[in-house]
């Protein structure tokens, strides 16, 4: 599994002109489901992003986590993170998760999520979306449930 978190002022998510998904601070994630994703990735990223201390402080220290700020989460899917590029000119898309598998896995990582008393907002999985944000900072990390 793979996210790409950004820390946002505001952000929202529109399908055919219409605002599907809207939050204000608080972070966005980019989120990729691979083939071989379980469960227990899905526990993992949840886990961490709702600790990531990627907020700051009184002191201007990123030491608070979104729990910490009562931050709200617009989670939005995209298989292309798992695109791999390194061969020919267009990106392989092997490593995602089937739509189907995927969809599910996504539903259950934003509710476990959502179980942490964390607001989560989304975007509209398999459509095509206009995302829109103030990148706070510019704050943006990449997680990868595999990475060791």
């Amino acid at each position: 599994m793979k996210v790409v978190l950004q820390r946002v002022a505001e952000a929202k998510v529109t399908v055919s002109g219409e605002v599907v998904g809207q939050i204000g601070k608080g972070l966005l994630l980019l989120v990729g489901i691979g083939h071989e994703d379980s469960e227990r990735d899905l526990a993992w990223m949840a886990d961490k992003v709702a600790v990531l201390r990627v907020f700051e402080d009184d002191a201007g220290k990123m030491n608070l986590s979104l729990e910490d700020v009562a931050g709200e989460i617009l989670s939005v899917s995209q298989f292309t993170l798992f695109g791999d590029c390194r061969k020919g000119r267009r990106p392989n898309y092997m490593g995602a998760a089937r739509p189907e598998v995927a969809e599910a896995l996504y539903e259950q990582f934003n509710a476990m999520l959502a179980s942490k008393n964390i607001k989560v907002e989304t975007g509209r999985f398999g459509a095509m979306m206009d995302v829109s944000l103030v990148n706070d900072g510019p704050v943006t990390l990449i997680l990868d449930s595999k990475a060791d």
